[in-house]
């Protein structure tokens, strides 16, 4: 009985002494924006609040009249905080559903494979719409590259957990799918070569065979000789070199320079995605030793290093005859 004398009340105050026919056409009709509108319900804010702000921002034409449909409807304490954007000429019927059903704005945030830890937390911190300080030391190659949805106000920290436990995740999947006798000791291990494969090619049709050629010299006790890796020696994954890599950086001896080091690195040199992962645990089977970019995007693949050498002045050709173009 309070409730409908409530919403009497309103109504009166509203549209003084209109019909309920009038009421009930009021409700339904094109509302007075004549654009998308964004606006932020905060979370705490009762009926009557949310009602002025969307009279002030033109969503509707009389706060009174909203609060008295929500409250006709029983469902004056079914809105949802949250950003939100509402259609050009919505109809107070439209507003309230859409405030009910919480049908807020989806911010997408990026993270493509092979960015360092590094890399991930600028791009993070400095992302619209989160709050929060981004963690300090996390390890490289512990989160899962992938495009992340995101509420406005969303703790920055979430998003770093989401990504932790999607690599967790996606490591222990691709671990116990792998191959049987792989010389790979660990997950840890995998995640490692998994990224060296990741900063390789971003080919999908390359990666296992990229990682059957590491797993090929691995298996051999051939050095990796992979320059991804020897990039990481220099700048610890805190952006890109931004140039060929000098003969001193081949020479010196970093247990990431793989050129100098026998085995894998110590540690991953970036954040793998799914398929490098899988790559590493399901490699191709190839006689592959050698590979070296082929001018269209992709690799040219050799057993012996006469032929690789052929390979890598054909590239060398390439390159140049690019440069003179330029």
């Amino acid at each position: 009985m309070i409730r409908w004398i409530a919403v009497l009340l309103l109504v009166a105050g509203a549209v003084g002494a209109g019909a309920y026919m009038w009421f009930q056409n009021s409700v339904v009709s094109a509302g007075p924006s004549v654009e998308p509108t964004r606006i932020v319900i905060e979370r705490g804010s009762g009926l009557s609040t949310v009602a002025r702000q969307l009279e002030r921002a033109s969503i509707v034409t009389n706060a009174r009249l909203f609060q008295a449909w929500a409250t006709w409807q029983e469902k004056d304490t079914g809105i949802k905080a949250g950003e939100y954007i509402i259609p050009a000429g919505a109809s107070i019927t439209a507003v309230l559903d859409l405030l009910v059903d919480g049908k807020t704005v989806v911010h997408r945030l990026t993270f493509p494979e092979g960015m360092t830890t590094y890399e991930i937390l600028a791009r993070l911190a400095g992302a619209q719409g989160l709050k929060g300080e981004t963690p300090d030391d996390l390890p490289e190659g512990s989160l899962m590259p992938a495009t992340y949805d995101y509420a406005l106000g969303e703790d920055r920290s979430a998003i770093v957990k989401r990504m932790q436990a999607a690599m967790r995740q996606a490591i222990t999947d691709a671990w116990d799918e792998r191959d049987d006798g792989l010389p790979i000791a660990s997950p840890e291990e995998m995640v490692i070569l998994a990224s060296i494969v990741e900063k390789e090619t971003g080919l999908d049709g390359e990666r296992h065979k990229v990682a059957g050629v590491f797993i090929n010299r691995l298996r051999i006790g051939m050095k990796l000789q992979s320059d991804p890796t020897t990039i990481y020696a220099v700048t610890r994954g805190k952006g890109p070199l931004g140039r060929g890599l000098r003969r001193s950086e081949l020479a010196k001896k970093d247990p990431y320079n793989t050129y100098h080091a026998a085995g894998l690195p110590p540690g991953p040199i970036a954040n793998p995605g799914r398929e490098a992962l899988m790559a590493v645990a399901q490699p191709e089977a190839t006689d592959a030793l050698y590979f070296v970019a082929d001018g269209t995007g992709g690799h040219a693949f050799s057993k012996t290093l006469a032929e690789h050498n052929r390979n890598v002045k054909k590239w060398r050709a390439i390159e140049k005859k690019r440069k003179a173009a330029q």
